[in-house]
């Protein structure tokens, strides 16, 4: 190991270093990051995770652009799409840094996805782009006459580099990160446009997500896995999730459209969409009183659906796995059935809020209280994995065997906690899965 803070948990000690301002942490950084930047440490990406332990990973863009920032002025729109060998390597280093050993490339597909059809964006120096909501591409008169998407340049060419040379450098298949259509429509046409249109327009809606299906995503994911036949597309969707649209649109709409066209594709079974958020709206009471005289897009409030019935939509779209986020809510142990009960892996969600450092009043009994929580999560992964390689299972391949997912890590995380998280799946998780 060429640096000593590539190893658990020193890289997360020495970024708490930095992120306290510490000079000489700084320095390291810089002197760790050139090193990599120049391929010299190109081999230790391509470890891969244990197959016997409970994986840890997630989403830390974020983190990545907030350090290559503060280290050397790197902003936002020269990280994502300079130099894709240098985002990258950027990332990777990152997980080794966090004690993340599974090489996982993430993106921040929000707005990406819609930047590439000419949606006007909003870029800053050290945070996440996104569209801008006050110039929409397209609007009601309009929608109809959207052009297919360019494959040849723009942001589609940038992510056939990144991938490409994520594949070479880690030898694993690459995941492309894109939004699912009823995202992709709230980015390009306006949220609370395609809110007021999903009440009193439905069906205009789930013809233009299959528009932009037919028009832009198929396209491109056929463009994809004819590179990368092994590959896999993984939609996020959470502008489509139960508690924003309510959990009947989150079926019949958002995830229609995704199941169509998983249906209606020979590469159907490498795509998949796992970010579907509020699983718990299911079970809350509707309102009564005053509630009913106000403006009623759809109210999160007001279940449509079963727990069950959502659970089996998310499965048609989700099919590998079963995840549970953080703003789901619901009991950990429905998710290990279902888990058991579907024949598959278990993933666990660590939200954002859970490891910001400027919500914690007492550290202390936030580490304390993550590290039972972390702990059960751990235990319901093991039980899953254990009882799926004990009845056949012997796919041993990603997303085997389960994993704590991070799903937003910044330069605002706690290092401390990420510490204690990270600790936890090491000890409890390591050499626990059945072979």
């Amino acid at each position: 190991m060429p640096f000593k803070e590539l190893t658990f948990p020193e890289g997360l000690r020495l970024l708490h270093r930095w992120q306290a301002g510490e000079p000489e942490a700084k320095q390291r950084l810089q002197e760790i990051f050139t090193d990599v930047f120049s391929g010299q440490v190109d081999e230790l990406f391509a470890d891969p995770s244990p197959q016997n332990s409970v994986h840890v990973s997630g989403s830390i863009d974020l983190l990545t652009l907030g350090i290559v920032f503060d280290l050397f002025g790197i902003t936002a729109k020269q990280l994502y799409q300079e130099d894709p060998e240098r985002y990258v390597r950027s990332v990777l280093l990152t997980l080794k840094l966090l004690g993340m050993p599974k090489s996982y490339l993430s993106w921040p597909v929000y707005g990406f996805t819609a930047e590439a059809l000419g949606q006007e964006m909003i870029y800053s120096d050290r945070y996440s782009p996104g569209t801008n909501p006050e110039v929409t591409l397209i609007d009601a008169s309009n929608w109809q006459d959207l052009p297919p998407v360019d494959l040849t340049t723009g942001i589609p060419k940038i992510l056939d580099k990144t991938l490409d040379f994520y594949e070479r450098l880690t030898g694993f298949h690459s995941v492309l990160h894109l939004s699912a259509p009823y995202s992709l429509a709230a980015d390009i046409f306006g949220q609370e446009h395609l809110i007021n249109a999903l009440t009193r327009q439905p069906e205009m809606v789930n013809d233009f997500l299959d528009l932009l299906a037919d028009r832009v995503l198929v396209p491109w994911m056929d463009h994809y896995f004819a590179q990368h036949p092994q590959g896999w597309v993984e939609f996020s969707d959470a502008s489509g999730s139960p508690f924003f649209i309510g959990p009947r649109n989150c079926r019949d709409v958002a995830i229609r459209s995704i199941r169509r066209i998983i249906d209606q594709n020979p590469w159907g079974d490498r795509v998949y969409d796992a970010n579907y958020r509020g699983d718990y709206v299911t079970q809350v009471s509707p309102r009564s009183g005053s509630g009913a005289r106000r403006r009623k897009p759809v109210q999160p409030e007001q279940p449509a659906i079963t727990l069950e019935e959502l659970f089996e939509a998310k499965h048609g779209v989700c099919r590998d796995y079963v995840i549970r986020l953080a703003d789901d809510r619901v009991d950990v142990e429905l998710y290990v059935e279902e888990a058991i009960k579907r024949n598959i892996p278990l993933f666990m969600g660590v939200g954002a809020t859970q490891i910001d450092r400027n919500t914690m009043a007492d550290l202390s009994l936030a580490s304390k209280d993550l590290a039972a929580t972390i702990n059960e999560h751990v235990a319901g992964i093991c039980r899953v994995a254990n009882h799926l390689a004990a009845h056949g299972y012997r796919d041993r391949t990603p997303p085997w065997p389960g994993t704590i997912y991070f799903e937003d890590v910044s330069a605002e995380s706690s290092f401390e906690l990420i510490e204690v998280i990270v600790g936890v799946v090491l000890s409890e998780g390591r050499g626990k899965i059945l072979l």
